[in-house]
């Protein structure tokens, strides 16, 4: 995961995420949006107006396993929700997901 919240202060030194609820929900229901991470400990409630609106747009929501102090110290903000708006940023970030997720099922 060290190599997706690598890409997540890459692109928010390119501009090109909205951190927190408000200003990612903003990003989808604007279609600027292409995916959504949020921390492990964020909300029902909160977790659950993204999706919503997300599904709506058919933007993909993706629950990472670090929490909100994992994705603050990566970031040097508070937040638990980023959303990427380029749509090869979130391509590499989501094969990255994805990937870590394989090797980890490989181990188990």
């Amino acid at each position: 995961m060290d190599k997706l919240f690598s890409l997540f202060g890459i692109a928010r030194a390119a501009r090109l995420v909205e951190l927190g609820y408000d200003k990612s929900l903003e990003s989808i229901h604007r279609n600027k949006a292409y995916v959504v991470f949020v921390a492990s400990d964020i909300s029902i409630k909160t977790k659950r107006g993204l999706i919503f609106a997300a599904e709506k747009n058919k933007i993909p929501v993706t629950t990472l396993p670090q929490n909100i102090t994992d994705f603050s110290a990566a970031l040097d903000i508070k937040t638990g929700i980023i959303s990427i708006n380029n749509a090869g940023f979130s391509k590499k970030m989501l094969e990255i997901y994805k990937s870590n997720l394989d090797f980890r099922g490989c181990q188990q």
